[in-house]
């Protein structure tokens, strides 16, 4: 019998009472599944054995769970910290699970009739906003600020399903996605390859800006009347622009060869539809015109961290039982999965990898609907391994970027009022590295020096990596992670009980191949087509479906 609990952990023919005492805490929660199906429950229940670790739940779920302190006899427990169902049973990590969405689809409870999020995808309309070609005057401003690249790397739409069933598995805390075989999240060096923003440079301290302010900032870098900046801004309800009036005043300007006031709404418009978005799906906030006063200083921000701050921001509201909509740049996020995950989702790719020629790798990557929903992904991911992960996807880019240890900076992120952690110690396998039981994660709303501890990084980097190595394989990690892990964690979001996950249909082949290895790459390939759900006609899949027939026929 096997615990589906992380790695299948073998549980041994021994007498009830033995096991019981044996067991981890995770299989233990389990126990009403696992003796009814192995037909110990009788002699569980006839037994004088009362075990200490599975109690009776509370009315939110929880499990008391009694732990010892170091050096603690058996005999003298400690207090009694609150665990759940499937995880956390040690709630000191995620200190903010009981109103995460996960702990509610537990128990089967949804978001709302509409499982998967509402996600702010401006892709469509910014590619049909985004000339071919800037003027000159225009070009040379827009290059020099850092932001170029986010003209061409758009998703036309995002697979809402996709990203919500990743989103249910962030946890704010960590400032990571909780996975079955330990945390992944998007890093700096993630951002700087997928989008080729720069990493390096200084956070933005925004002073407020009221309604009065965000018409005055209209008029004298948007070049408008004051007539028509108030009545926009009274029309928005709140110190915004609209992104559709910006594009407008773009144009208007362009048309009049004012060059300053065209960049200037033109790169507000741009951010606003990607870094920047907000859930609002409308509006960008006037604050952000501040940032390009000044058309020859704003290369000097750290581009990369505040896409960064601000989607780890959104991802921390939407990881929330109650939040029903996703903010931030989400082609920055459905990309990364594609990087990483290569068999989830459906997806379309312009090009190869080795034939990229410069290109943000963002662009390497088109939308195709997907048929799965997120109640279909759940289980997906829960059966995930670590070999189902490219954990460098970007070794083959770095001609084009190479890789900052700055990326590996542990720290508070910072972008406007909004800080964030930033903990590369819980994703060491996506640097290379062996991953350790990492610290207790930092308290933001404590940091006084984030600007100096950003300049002054290197010391956090020798700190993060001092207590590692090279990992000898892609997935490595130390003796104990695992058992930590699925102490203070939730690695799966789908209950034993619940069905398996939905078949997707292939074709139906003549008979199995006869030859053990054969049948091994047949069980593969199947596997692989199932999961992201292709079909045979079409053309990006006809290599794996004549090897799926070849290995058939063997």
């Amino acid at each position: 019998m096997l615990c589906r609990f992380g790695p299948s952990l073998p549980v041994t023919k021994v007498r009830a009472t033995s096991l019981l005492e044996s067991l981890p805490v995770c299989i233990l929660v389990y126990r009403n599944t696992f003796f009814k199906s192995s037909g110990l429950d009788d002699v569980y229940r006839n037994s004088s054995l009362k075990c200490s670790v599975v109690r009776r739940r509370g009315a939110d779920g929880r499990i008391p769970v009694r732990t010892l302190d170091r050096g603690a006899s058996s005999s003298a427990a400690a207090a009694e910290p609150t665990g759940y169902p499937g995880g956390p049973y040690d709630t000191s990590l995620l200190v903010k699970y009981e109103h995460h969405v996960a702990r509610h689809i537990w128990f089967g409870e949804e978001r709302g009739p509409k499982k998967e999020l509402k996600v702010a995808g401006h892709g469509l309309k910014l590619n049909s906003r985004v000339p071919l070609a800037l003027p000159p005057q225009m070009e040379s401003w827009v290059s020099r600020s850092g932001l170029a690249s986010l003209q061409r790397t758009s998703l036309n739409k995002i697979d809402t399903n996709l990203v919500s069933a990743f989103v249910e598995r962030w946890h704010l805390e960590t400032s990571s996605f909780h996975m079955p075989f330990g945390e992944m999240s998007i890093t700096l060096d993630d951002v700087a390859c997928l989008l080729h923003l720069p990493i390096r440079g200084i956070f933005w301290s925004p002073q407020d800006v009221t309604e009065e302010l965000a018409v005055e900032l209209a008029v004298d870098y948007l070049g408008v009347s004051q007539s028509q900046a108030q009545s926009h801004v009274r029309s928005c309800r709140g110190s915004y622009y609209k992104l559709e009036w910006l594009y407008d005043i773009f144009v208007h300007h362009r048309a009049a060869s004012s060059w300053a006031y065209a960049t200037r709404a033109y790169l507000l418009m741009l951010v606003g539809s990607t870094i920047f978005a907000d859930k609002t799906f409308t509006f960008v906030e006037a604050r952000y015109l501040l940032l390009f006063r000044d058309l020859d200083g704003c290369s000097g921000y750290s581009w990369g961290a505040a896409a960064l701050v601000t989607l780890y921001r959104y991802l921390g509201d939407a990881s929330m039982y109650s939040c029903k909509q996703l903010g931030g740049y989400p082609t920055l996020l459905q990309c990364w999965i594609h990087e990483y995950f290569p068999t989830v989702g459906k997806r379309g790719e312009n090009w190869n990898p080795a034939g990229n020629c410069g290109l943000p790798r963002a662009m390497r990557w088109s939308y195709r609907q997907g048929v799965l929903k997120v109640d279909d992904l759940r289980p997906i991911l829960d059966e995930l391994t670590p070999t189902d992960v490219i954990w460098r996807p970007f070794e083959d880019h770095r001609a084009w970027r190479v890789f900052d240890e700055i990326c590996l900076y542990r720290g508070c992120l910072k972008w406007g009022e909004t800080v964030v952690p930033y903990l590369p110690d819980r994703c060491l396998r996506q640097f290379g590295y062996r991953q350790y039981v990492p610290s207790p994660p930092l308290d933001c709303m404590m940091a006084t020096d984030i600007d100096v501890d950003w300049i002054s990084y290197h010391q956090s980097v020798v700190d993060v990596i001092g207590s590692s190595s090279v990992a000898t394989t892609p997935s490595e990690v130390v003796d104990g992670y695992l058992e930590w892990y699925y102490r203070v964690s939730h690695p799966r979001l789908v209950p034993p009980h619940r069905d398996a996950p939905r078949e997707v249909p292939v074709s139906v082949y003549d008979a199995g191949p006869s030859d053990p290895d054969w049948a091994r790459v047949s069980t593969l390939i199947r596997r692989y087509l199932r999961q992201v759900n292709a079909e045979e006609e079409d053309p990006q899949f006809s290599d794996l479906f004549e090897a799926l027939h070849i290995s058939r026929s063997h």
